[in-house]
């Protein structure tokens, strides 16, 4: 064949051009993938796809154990891999040739990936060819591997980029353990992470933002602030909270809680384990009954589930008697733990635990009254938000798709859409729309916040739920008399606190606003001659209540009088990262004030000090 029509033939079996960043991330990973087999030679590959930022290879690397010590050498193997300017070839083959070469050449994970392909389905490899002669179309992919043009050859779909001169700004990164297609019954494998962009500045500036996401790690945070802690004897994803922790998680519930009762929701309390029955009745049980905590009773065999979800009880106590239009909506609300049963690999911190408290509320209202109640929720969620500083917010319209997942009417379905997109409109969300993404049932809205150094999490949900009200026979009576079946709106304005909190540390890096710290006030004493002094002050700082965000909330202070130096007091304080600290000596005595240190980091240094005389002392701090 010659080269021409061998050209003509990979040109006509390419993959549609994708993104020129994700066809390099994606050669990337091909390319460390080689530099590993060159390294390690006898290793075995799983899947190497571009990603957000970058790419990754699973890799089952034997008895050969990796970290990211050997990042190096691997990455060095890479530049000059692409250094030998090679071009990137597809190559079809038929199911026997390619069962043939991975046979082979013992990559026994692609001969799983092979054999599950549909018979239809067109098998296709690339492979990186060097030197001038790429002509290898046509070639069986088994002969290949003794090519000596052929660097390295994998099953892959593609696209990629044509050749190495397009490669050049990447890094790796990191090595992480990862289960052989997501199941932590198979065998664990080695996960090598990389990242690449389209120029080198690109690459600086999130290796910038890379190092600063460590500095404010939320598990290293909370191990230095005494927030939270784990325990081998309590279980993976049970986190416990220390003292100060706890304080930080309630002032955020309690504030959560506060925007939605002066909205009109009620409080609620359902207990933590139910009957098995209640999540069958309500759908869940055969969409997510792998993920419950199963307990059995040992009085009468009874089998009941730790609950994962607060809506099925909230929904028996609106059943609980008649209703009526004139009571439409009924509002409740509960911050509450619920369980899930989550994969041990998955768990991370507080991003993700077995026991998460949901500040969690549900609507019961007419579909006349659904884009009022969104736009009151939005309201709540936004407040919230610009409260805590993280007020750039996206919102994502998760639609039904045509797949028969869904639950319920699709004329509803169409409606409540409609209503989700004009309340999105109205309140002026910048939001888009995604196909596919609703819950089963019923379409909602996601909210992505952004964090001080740019990342994205999602926080905020509301939902619709045309399902369980049907389910559970819920109704109530309309002006005519006739029964009519309300709908219901799941809403979490922090959604998991355990997972909001990891985000809102790293997001203030441990420097939360003053309302939120769990210790806000700090007295420091220069030396122990003023202890009557320091008393006058204690006096003062137990009077303050402060009104926001939440009203009746007390000021949280200490007393530092150890005989430490004042600069050892302060490292302590600031290491604490304390808010606001009062130091007080003898001229502070005898002047009747106090000096004050508040953490602000648009001040020089990150502090601005003051002196305040402790007459007006309530009065300044009731202002922070």
């Amino acid at each position: 064949m010659s080269k021409k029509i061998a050209k003509k033939k990979q040109i006509d079996n390419a993959e549609p051009d994708l993104d020129f960043v994700e066809r390099m991330r994606h050669t990337l990973s091909h390319v460390m993938a080689a530099a590993v087999k060159q390294i390690y030679q006898d290793v075995k590959f799983g899947i190497g796809p571009a990603i957000e930022n970058g790419f990754y290879y699973d890799i089952d690397f034997g008895d050969t154990k990796i970290s990211d010590t050997d990042l190096s050498k691997i990455e060095k193997k890479m530049r000059g891999i692409i250094q030998r300017k090679f071009k990137m070839v597809r190559i079809e083959a038929d199911r026997q040739d390619a069962l043939n070469w991975a046979i082979s050449t013992g990559q026994t994970l692609k001969k799983e990936l092979i054999e599950e392909l549909p018979e239809s389905e067109t098998i296709s490899f690339y492979a990186m060819v060097a030197g001038k002669d790429t002509d290898i179309a046509g070639k069986n992919v088994d002969k290949l591997e003794s090519d000596q043009n052929v660097i390295f050859l994998d099953l892959c779909k593609g696209p990629h980029v044509e050749s190495s001169d397009e490669l050049e700004h990447f890094k790796l990164i990191r090595v992480a353990g990862a289960y052989w297609r997501g199941d932590e019954k198979r065998e664990m494998l080695t996960r090598l992470y990389g990242v690449a962009f389209q120029s080198e500045e690109e690459l600086a500036e999130y290796l910038k933002r890379q190092e600063e996401a460590k500095a404010r790690d939320h598990r290293k945070l909370g191990k230095e602030l005494d927030l939270f802690t784990f325990s081998d004897l309590v279980g993976a994803g049970l986190p416990l909270f220390t003292p100060r922790g706890t304080v930080l998680r309630d002032v955020m519930a309690n504030y959560s809680l506060s925007l939605r009762a002066r909205a009109g929701f009620s409080r609620v309390w359902t207990p933590h384990i139910t009957k098995v029955d209640l999540y069958k009745a309500s759908g869940h049980y055969a969409k997510f009954g792998d993920e419950l905590f199963m307990v059995h009773s040992q009085v009468n065999g009874e089998e009941f589930a730790m609950k994962p979800m607060n809506c099925p009880h909230h929904a028996q106590i609106f059943a609980s008697r008649p209703r009526t239009y004139k009571e439409m909506p009924v509002r409740y609300m509960e911050a509450t733990t619920d369980y899930r049963d989550e994969k041990t690999g998955e768990l991370g911190g507080l991003s993700r635990v077995r026991s998460l408290t949901q500040d969690d509320s549900h609507v019961f209202c007419r579909s006349t009254q659904i884009k009022g109640e969104i736009q009151q929720l939005v309201s709540i969620i936004r407040e919230l938000y610009e409260t805590v500083g993280m007020s750039k917010l996206r919102a994502r319209l998760s639609y039904r798709s045509n797949e028969d997942k869904y639950l319920g009417d699709p004329e509803l379905w169409k409606m409540a859409q409609g209503q989700i997109k004009e309340a999105a409109i109205e309140n002026n969300l910048d939001f888009f729309e995604a196909e596919g993404e609703a819950a089963f049932y019923g379409p909602k809205i996601d909210f992505m916040a952004e964090d001080a150094i740019g990342r994205e999490h999602q926080v905020a949900t509301v939902q619709l739920d045309f399902v369980q009200p049907e389910r559970f026979g819920l109704e109530f009576t309309n002006e005519k008399g006739e029964k009519e079946r309300p709908v219901m709106i799941h809403h979490a304005t922090l959604g998991s606190i355990e997972r909001f909190l990891s985000v809102f540390i790293e997001h203030t890096a441990g420097w939360f606003p003053f309302w939120a710290a769990p210790e806000q006030v700090r007295i420091l004493t220069v030396n122990d001659q003023i202890t009557d002094y320091v008393s006058e002050v204690t006096d003062i700082l137990q009077k303050i209540v402060l009104n926001k965000p939440l009203k009746y909330n007390e000021l949280r202070f200490s007393a530092d009088m150890s005989a430490d130096s004042l600069g050892k007091k302060i490292r302590r304080a600031t290491e604490m990262k304390i808010p606001c600290v009062l130091i007080v000596g003898p001229k502070d005595a005898e002047a009747k004030e106090v000096s004050i240190r508040i953490h602000d980091e648009s001040a020089d240094g990150g502090t601005r000090e003051e002196k305040v005389k402790i007459a007006k002392l309530k009065e300044y701090l009731e202002k922070l």
